[in-house]
């Protein structure tokens, strides 16, 4: 159920003297794209008859059935802080819709709403999402474009001096605190140059535009500084990749499904199931989760990324996490996921693995609570972990063979993102890149 009113909207702009509207939606591949508005037309979008060309957003329709429509959801109003004066611009997130007023099925955002719709078959009331987003800074040149040029060189929950990035991300929390973000941790991460901020979780959908907000405010106040943000997977060689841990957990009103007072570890069956459903299920969904070619470059051994199929309650390596909180807070950690991925679709195919889970009543695997990376191919064997794909190609046709993936991302979203991520593929496989040039260059 919407706060917000029309009139509420139309009292907002009155108020915070807001000349123009952007009117927000996000593609399949995850990018942000908007169509701005002036005030004057704020009544024709709010009456969902904001109309624009679909043809002209990559998967999304052929030009033949171009025509689509805008349709805000008035809760997701804001007025971005760091425009003032003349010319207040303000957002709302939309939902797509066809020309006959039903959801477009190439829409992100409407797709989570509808594996949503099948979690409360089961009987849940809601899907919290709680997101832990890395990023990198980097130094613009004289052009204002980005350079490899680190500005700091802090570790892990380092202060100035050797965090550079401080100021920076202060202005970055400030900002979202002032669009209504309710900030719980920001601090330096392992790698030079890299940065976490984590807010508080909210279901699934609002956490979803949460995360699309945070990357476009992160990137602008980084401009603002000086800086570059890039929430690439892997943009250096030899330190840590950025990730985007999911702290999901399913409730029944104000219940958490995945507490049980008087269970092994306080998890309920639910959670249990829920888990197996995941480890079943990851390999299939890591193309969605880990999207283009670098994020296979962070999942690789020694840099704390998760890279096999396994789950702890008391270490960090295996690819699910179960972290100490109970009650209320009780979730399973997903961290094989990075910032790349499109949360829409990240979350719902982490949901729909969930729920086949609790369907089929599956049983997880023990828990692997040793060092996964210290342990050789037969000793990972031997206790069942399994990898996850090595590459984009190997993650497209475990994609492929999955058919609850599959229909967590419906057939239009799933045949036009792996239509891209095989192009995507084809241009990197044929590139010729300078370690090849420095191995065999000289030696053949």
């Amino acid at each position: 159920m919407s706060k917000y009113t029309k009139d509420d909207i139309h009292k907002f702009v009155k108020e915070q003297e807001v000349n123009f509207i952007r009117l927000q939606f996000t593609d399949i591949l995850g990018t942000i794209k908007n169509v701005e508005i002036p005030v004057s037309q704020l009544e024709k979008a709010l009456d969902d008859k904001m109309m624009f060309d679909g043809s002209s957003i990559e998967g999304f329709v052929r030009i033949e059935e171009s025509d689509m429509y805008l349709v805000p959801d008035l809760n997701t109003w804001v007025v971005f802080p760091w425009i003032t004066g003349k010319g207040k611009v303000a957002r709302l997130i939309c939902d797509v819709n066809k020309a006959d007023g039903s959801p477009f099925k190439g829409d992100p955002r409407s797709n989570l709403k509808r594996v949503l719709k099948e979690m409360k078959e089961f009987g849940f009331t809601d899907f919290n999402l709680g997101p832990e987003p890395e990023f990198f800074l980097f130094k613009l040149d004289e052009r204002g474009e980005p350079t490899l040029e680190l500005n700091d060189t802090g570790g892990y929950f380092d202060l100035a001096p050797m965090d550079l990035g401080e100021n920076c991300r202060r202005d970055i929390v400030l900002e979202l605190e002032e669009m209504g973000f309710e900030i719980e941790a920001s601090h330096h991460e392992v790698a030079p140059g890299q940065h976490e901020i984590d807010f508080k979780y909210a279901d699934a959908v609002t956490a979803c535009d949460n995360i699309q907000t945070f990357k476009l405010v992160v990137k602008t106040i980084a401009r603002k500084h000086g800086l570059h943000a890039t929430f690439m997977p892997k943009p250096l060689f030899g330190v840590n990749g950025s990730g985007m841990h999911m702290n999901v957990s399913l409730f029944n009103g104000k219940d958490n499904a995945f507490y049980d007072e008087n269970a092994d570890l306080k998890l309920s069956e639910t959670a249990y199931q829920f888990m197996a459903g995941i480890l079943k299920h990851v390999q299939g969904f890591t193309a969605i989760t880990n999207p283009t070619v670098n994020s296979y470059k962070r999942l690789v051994p020694g840099y704390e990324a998760p890279c096999y199929v396994a789950w702890s309650a008391q270490n960090r390596s295996p690819l699910i996490r179960i972290p100490s909180s109970r009650g209320v807070s009780t979730r399973v950690e997903v961290r094989s996921v990075d910032p790349a991925a499109n949360p829409y679709l990240a979350m719902a195919v982490i949901l729909k693995a969930g729920l086949d889970g609790i369907k089929n009543k599956l049983t997880p695997p023990p828990a692997v609570d040793r060092n996964i990376y210290v342990m050789n191919k037969q000793e990972r064997r031997a206790n069942g972990v399994e990898d996850l794909p090595a590459d984009l190609y190997a993650a497209l046709i475990e994609l492929e063979k999955n058919e609850t993936i599959r229909e967590a991302l419906g057939e239009h979203i799933y045949a036009n993102f792996v239509d891209s991520k095989e192009i995507e593929w084809d241009m990197f496989r044929a590139s010729v890149h300078p370690w090849e040039r420095e191995q065999y260059l000289k030696m053949y």
